[in-house]
């Protein structure tokens, strides 16, 4: 079969999975998002308000009555679907009725929590917009899950990309697209909330990288749009992303003048789009009154605004940081699989070391976004996720190498010359 039959088989057969739960995957932020689209598309507060709280409270009791099914004492008990459904709409309605009332209608977010923690979703339009032409079609439970199907099955699609512009053999490719959707990159990206959309739109910039790196100049425009796009998901990853590929332009562009050597022209264009990148979110955050970084600590330490705010915010921060990652490594150490996939990844990125070290940085930044919210409570470790971007292409990569020579593996186009390392 030709390769992009294989492609859509693969995303294919993870769609088909993945109707094995259709409810139950929301969040609290699930209804923030949802509620932004209703709006979007013409609801009234009330409607919005009315068709969120249904739809998550539905998936609320989807989720109980699945966990009762095979509870060891309770699986013979009687369906807790109505009652968990009464008791999540007592729940959620009168804060929200009550806020309605007084009159927050400002902003196209239903007013779920404080005016200061909405503040935080309203400068967040990106995920809204895509959602709302499926939730409109489909309806909010079909809408959401099509939106995330999609979101997911791209992310493989574009891991796979990115390693035949590096002319990895297809099995190779298709493998890393399959450690996309198998990994937690695929779960949470199935969630509905933004990090699918975040994942999707840093491989973009990835692969626009690859395409730099093999002369192809479209590639600058695919990382300014995907930069671009991240501003409007969640600015913070534009901003993070931006640095990140700037300072990896930088360290190559540096290794190459040590040994005599010109940086190139599409190293420093990619480190220039980055550092411009960097630049223009911190600008326009400001210019359009987004959260500063101040208000996300306060938000962390004073329970998303529930606790008065602290008074000496950012030596709690940093003490909470320490103790996170000690705690953090402490776990790790006792279930290694993601710091021995991240070793792994980087084995194999840095066998292309200018592409690896792109790859390195825009992993990187799933390391930074866990640093700049260091709660270990949160489920699924979703905050530093992007950091399995590095073995789904660094692995394919190391298998490469290790490969060679010892298994035939068909390169489209090969010429039977060594390739050279990128």
């Amino acid at each position: 079969m030709r390769p992009r039959t294989w492609v859509l088989a693969l995303a294919a057969v993870f769609a088909v999975l993945q109707l094995a739960s259709v409810t139950g995957r929301d969040t609290p932020d699930t209804r923030n998002y949802l509620s932004y689209a209703f709006t979007l598309r013409g609801d009234s507060k009330a409607e919005a308000a009315a068709a969120t709280i249904e739809h998550y409270c539905a998936s609320r009791a989807a989720t109980a009555r699945r966990n009762q099914s095979v509870h060891v004492l309770r699986f013979h008990r009687p369906d807790p679907t109505p009652r968990v459904m009464a008791e999540c709409r007592a729940r959620e309605w009168p804060e929200v009725e009550a806020r309605l009332k007084a009159g927050r209608t400002v902003g196209l977010t239903v007013p779920f929590s404080s005016e200061r923690f909405m503040g935080i979703f309203s400068v967040r339009p990106g995920y809204p917009v895509f959602l709302v032409p499926f939730v409109t079609v489909l309806g909010a439970t079909w809408g959401l899950w099509a939106a995330s199907v999609l979101i997911a099955g791209a992310g493989g699609v574009l891991a796979f990309l990115i390693l035949r512009t590096l002319s990895v053999p297809v099995p190779l490719a298709l493998t890393g697209q399959a450690l996309y959707y198998v990994l937690p990159c695929g779960t949470t990206a199935m969630r509905p909330m933004a990090e699918g959309l975040l994942m999707a739109l840093t491989l973009a910039a990835v692969w626009g990288c690859a395409l730099v790196l093999k002369g192809r100049r479209a590639g600058l425009w695919l990382i300014a749009g995907a930069l671009a796009a991240l501003f409007t998901v969640k600015h913070s990853q534009a901003l993070f992303l931006g640095v990140c590929l700037a300072g990896a332009g930088a360290v190559v562009a540096v290794a190459r003048w040590r040994r005599g050597r010109a940086p190139g022209r599409g190293i420093l264009a990619i480190a220039g789009v980055g550092l411009a990148a960097a630049l223009a979110t911190l600008l326009l955050s400001k210019l359009l009154g987004y959260p500063s970084a101040s208000e996300s600590v306060q938000d962390l330490l004073a329970d998303h605004f529930t606790r008065p705010d602290r008074t000496r915010p950012w030596p709690e921060f940093l003490h909470l940081q320490l103790n996170f990652w000690v705690e953090w490594l402490r776990r790790q150490a006792l279930e290694p699989l993601f710091v021995t996939a991240l070793a792994a990844g980087a084995w194999g990125a840095l066998r292309r070391p200018v592409f690896g070290i792109f790859l390195i940085a825009a992993a990187f930044t799933g390391i930074l976004t866990q640093a700049g919210h260091p709660d270990i409570s949160i489920w699924g470790d979703r905050l530093i996720v992007l950091a399995w971007l590095l073995p789904v292409v660094g692995v394919p990569l190391l298998l490469e190498q290790v490969l060679r020579g010892r298994v035939p593996l068909p390169v489209q186009g090969h010429t039977g010359r060594t390739p050279v390392p990128q």
